[in-house]
C-alpha cells in the first residue's frame, strides 16, 4: 500500500498488521515478558538479528514496536531510513542518545535554555562522571555555534524552541555546519512534535521527544523517543536500550499508540486556544513581554514559520513586577489552570520556572538562561479558551 499523505490516514493504520491480529481494530497489549521458541535453529536465528525479532520484553515488544512505527512515519515527510525506539521516559530517551554519541573526553555544544534535567545531566552529571565538556550558547545565531566548535567537539544538542524562553534555532543551518565537520546533531522537538516541526527532514541526526506530553497528550503515561536512520537506531536499541535498561512498558506503549490516533486534532485545538490566550496577555498592561513563536511580536517569528508549519499550547510570559508577593497572588488566584509541572495534556497547568530552575541549576547558570522571578509558564488545554481568559484576567486583578 502507498504511504497515506493525511497523518491522520497514517496514525490509523500505519504499523498495524491486522491480518496476523485477527483482524483487532484495536491491536492488542503484548503484556509478556518473553518471547518462547519452537526449536534451537528458531531462538537462534532470533538472536541473529535482535532488532527484528521480539525475545525478552527489555529488547523488543510487538506492542511498543506499533508506536515505534506511526512515531518514525511521523518523523519524516520523505526519508525511508527512519526508525525510532521508545523508551520508559523522556530523560531516558535523552540519557541514550547521549550516550550513544559521546566518549570520555568529549566536547558538547549546547543550546543553554535546554530543558532542566538535560542541562544537569551535560553540566553536571556528565562532566564528573566521564570528562565530557559542554559549553552552552544562546544559539540564535549560527555563530554562536561556529566560535565554540573545537577538535573535541563531538555534539550539537539543540532544542527549538527552547525551554523557558522559547527560542529557536536555524535547524538547517546549524546541521549543515554539524555535518561539514562531522559532528552529529541531537534536537529535542518535544515542544514542536513531529507534527509542526521534522527535524529527520532538516538534516538532525537523532531526534528526541518526551512522549509525556503532546505525543501521549492524555497526562496517563510516561514514555520517550529516540528517532533516528535505522541503522543508528537499531544500535541504540541493542546497546542503550539493552544494557541501560529503560524499556517501556508495554502497557504504556498501547496507550501511545491510542494517543496517535488523535494527535493531529488536540494539536490543532491546543494551538488555536494558545492563539487566543497569547493574543490577550500581549495586549495586557501586567505583562511585560509574552514568549510565544506563534506571535508575529517574538523576534524569530519568521523563522519559526520556516522551519514550523504550526505551534502547540505551551508559551511563557513575564509579569511586569518582581515582587514576590504579587506574583504568588496571581499564580495562587488561578482557578481553571492546574499548578503542575509537566504540560502537553489536555489539562491547562501553570508553572513559575524559577520554583524549580533554582533548584537544579547553580545561581550564575539560571541568571544566564534569562529568566526572571517573574516570568510564568502555561500549558495551554482543551478547555474553552473563552474560560481560560476569563480565568487569567480574575488571576490579574488579584495581584
Amino acid at each position: 500500500m502507498k504511504r497515506p499523505k493525511s497523518i491522520d490516514t497514517l496514525m490509523a493504520h500505519h504499523g498495524e498488521n491486522r491480518a496476523s491480529l485477527e483482524g483487532a481494530v484495536v491491536p492488542p497489549v503484548f503484556q509478556n515478558s518473553l518471547f518462547t521458541f519452537k526449536d534451537w535453529d528458531d531462538i537462534d536465528a532470533a538472536f541473529t538479528d535482535r532488532t527484528q525479532r521480539p525475545i525478552y520484553t527489555r529488547q523488543i515488544n510487538p506492542t511498543a514496536r506499533i508506536a515505534e512505527q506511526k512515531i518514525a512515519a511521523l518523523a519524516t515527510e520523505s526519508r525511508t531510513d527512519i526508525d525510532a525506539k521508545l523508551t520508559a521516559s523522556g530523560m531516558a530517551a535523552i540519557s541514550a542518545a547521549l550516550f550513544h554519541v559521546l566518549s570520555p573526553g568529549d566536547h558538547v555544544v549546547a543550546v543553554k535554555n535546554v530543558y532542566g534535567p538535560t542541562n544537569n545531566l551535560l553540566n553536571r552529571y556528565l562532566r564528573q562522571k566521564m570528562g565530557i565538556n559542554t559549553t552552552f550558547v544562546d544559539g540564535s545565531q549560527l555563530s554562536d555555534f561556529e566560535r565554540t566548535i573545537t577538535d573535541q567537539t563531538k555534539l550539537i544538542m539543540l532544542e527549538s524552541p527552547s525551554s523557558a524562553v522559547f527560542t529557536l534555532q536555524d535547524i538547517r543551518e546549524v546541521t549543515t555546519l554539524a555535518r561539514s565537520k562531522g559532528i552529529t546533531t541531537i534536537i529535542d522537538n518535544t515542544w514542536a512534535t513531529p507534527v509542526f516541526q521534522k527535524p529527520m527532514d532538516m538534516g538532525v541526526d537523532l531526534e528526541v521527544h518526551s512522549v509525556t506530553k503532546y505525543i501521549g497528550g492524555h497526562s496517563d503515561v510516561l514514555a520517550g523517543v529516540i528517532i533516528g536512520a535505522k541503522d543508528r537506531i537499531q544500535k541504540i536499541a541493542v546497546d542503550e536500550g539493552e544494557l541501560l535498561g529503560g524499556t517501556i512498558a508495554p502497557w504504556n506503549a498501547w496507550l501511545i499508540t491510542r494517543s496517535l490516533r488523535t494527535l493531529t486534532m488536540r494539536l490543532e485545538r491546543h494551538q488555536k486556544n494558545a492563539n487566543a490566550v497569547a493574543s490577550f496577555l500581549e495586549q495586557h498592561p501586567k505583562v511585560k513581554q509574552v514568549r510565544y513563536p506563534g506571535l508575529k511580536s517574538h523576534p524569530q517569528h519568521q523563522l519559526a514559520n520556516k522551519q514550523m508549519s504550526g505551534f502547540t499550547g505551551l508559551l511563557g510570559f513575564e509579569l511586569n513586577t518582581q515582587d514576590l508577593d504579587a506574583i504568588k497572588r496571581f499564580f495562587n488566584g488561578i482557578f481553571l489552570f492546574q499548578i503542575g509541572v509537566s504540560w502537553g495534556g489536555h489539562e491547562s497547568l501553570i508553572y513559575a520556572p524559577a520554583i524549580s530552575y533554582l533548584k537544579e541549576l547553580p545561581p550564575e547558570r539560571f541568571k544566564d538562561l534569562g529568566i526572571s522571578l517573574g516570568d510564568i509558564r502555561i500549558s495551554i488545554g482543551l478547555e474553552d479558551a473563552n474560560d481560560l481568559i476569563d480565568d487569567l484576567s480574575k488571576a490579574f486583578e488579584r495581584m
